[in-house]
């Protein structure tokens, strides 16, 4: 008997863990009775009995896997000359040199500009972004910006998981939008452009963020803890992941009046309790797939400055065309950049991505679990890289018990945090060896 692409993607995707919830699927149920639901492992997509879903849905599908040579290929017109950072037009770091769009960006406020850009110029008529505090302030939404002031809401970093593709029934005919997506929603709605998708096809523009690590929602409870609220005994007022001054700090609000605020480097200690599956089977760290990419600029000339810098990667001419022209008009201050020098700034998550995320997908196939397949492998593999690989993944399987997750609820974040950040550093010098071992002429082949 041969399965509908429902029932193979509950069966083989959605069970099976590896659903990155990005609501392509929820998006191409013709009677609209499918929706993403959210669950302890971010939204998943809930069928109705007899939904009858089309081919279409299981091969855009990036939790089973993409096929990223033939991507490349359809959508860039060739296979990326540089690994690492994808197909480009061209790297430059920098920031908005508007202060308010600035300051109210998680980094150097480029992406939130350029859409403004785009909306004030006429090239789009609203653009789809996710924004923290949606419907409740610890949950957060895919909404749709029409003003400036909209976007602005918008412009702070998420760390949750958000279902943003599932909108694309909503979009209202003959309206052209921009996107801000996750590298594996970007992946998924080029290849639903590529079919010819109408409402696809009506996002012009496809802007994204560097991405690294996620976590659950439960990540805040157990932050909460650690501060001494249990459930039921306060309740969010506000939460923003990168408040205040480049990098930030998490900063939550209670209704009781309570204000608990942790460095970005600090609360990171939910990392390895709550990592999302998505977070460590994906190899794209760059969004690849957009036409604009942006991430933080980690590097000792930009963060002396303060005020938050961007490494800004253009993928498109249409897109190249935008940033020259807010160039020109003095709205941004960008730089050309190397983009070796730019990768160097995100070497560790590079590694992490492209050739962990392929272990560590390797390590589930062994063991008897679905991973996604993708069509590309690193041409080479260091044995001490994969021994590093195993240590890594064993650190996050112990994280993720119930038994982990109850001690580290219960210890003070302000013990945790500094421990864990010291902790960081150190793997971090003893692993480089190994994660910086010829990543700079990484090579993948197909197969």
């Amino acid at each position: 008997m041969t399965l509908s692409a429902a029932e193979r993607l509950m069966r083989d995707v959605v069970r099976s863990g590896i659903c990155t919830g990005c609501g392509a699927c929820v998006a191409l149920d013709a009677e609209r009775r499918s929706v993403m639901k959210d669950s302890p492992f971010g939204p998943v997509p809930e069928f109705h009995p007899d939904t009858a879903l089309p081919e279409l849905a299981w091969e855009v599908c990036p939790g089973k896997g993409i096929r990223y040579a033939d991507l490349y290929r359809r959508h860039c017109g060739a296979l990326p000359g540089n690994w690492l950072l994808g197909c480009f037009q061209a790297v430059r770091t920098g920031h908005s040199a508007v202060p308010e769009i600035r300051r109210a960006g998680a980094s150097g406020g480029v992406m939130t500009h350029v859409l403004i850009h785009m909306l004030e110029t006429g090239r789009i008529d609203a653009a789809i972004v996710v924004r923290q505090g949606v419907p409740e302030p610890e949950r957060a939404r895919v909404v749709v910006a029409a003003t400036r002031e909209d976007i602005l809401a918008s412009a702070q970093s998420v760390y949750i998981p958000v279902s943003v593709l599932d909108i694309l029934p909503k979009l209202e005919d003959g309206k052209r939008y921009a996107m801000t997506c996750l590298p594996d929603q970007a992946a998924a709605l080029r290849q639903l452009q590529l079919a010819g998708h109408p409402r696809a096809l009506q996002v012009k523009y496809v802007l994204g963020p560097y991405t690294g690590t996620a976590i659950y929602p439960a990540a805040i409870d157990c932050y909460l803890r650690s501060k001494g609220i249990a459930p039921g005994m306060d309740r969010i007022e506000s939460l923003q992941w990168r408040a205040g001054e480049w990098p930030g700090y998490m900063e939550i609000r209670m209704v009781s009046g309570k204000l608990f605020q942790s460095k970005k480097f600090y609360y990171n200690f939910l990392i390895p309790f709550f990592v999302t599956q998505n977070s460590l089977q994906s190899v794209d760290f760059t969004n690849e797939f957009t036409d604009l990419s942006v991430g933080d600029a980690w590097s000792p000339r930009f963060e002396g400055l303060g005020g938050g810098h961007s490494v800004v990667v253009t993928r498109s001419e249409a897109m190249e065309a935008v940033v020259r022209e807010m160039e020109a008009r003095g709205l941004l201050a960008l730089a050309a950049e190397d983009p070796m020098r730019a990768l160097e700034m995100h070497g560790h998550m590079l590694d992490f991505k492209k050739r962990g995320g392929f272990i560590r997908n390797r390590i589930r196939v062994f063991c008897g679990r679905k991973a996604p397949e993708y069509d590309i492998r690193p041409a080479e593999l260091a044995r001490s890289r994969v021994l590093v690989e195993l240590v890594v993944s064993g650190l996050f399987w112990c994280g993720s018990t119930r038994l982990a997750r109850w001690v580290v609820a219960r210890i003070p974040e302000t013990v945790i945090g500094p421990v864990f950040n010291r902790l960081r550093l150190a793997w971090k010098a003893m692993s480089k060896p190994a994660k910086r071992k010829a990543l700079g002429e990484m090579r993948m082949v197909e197969g």
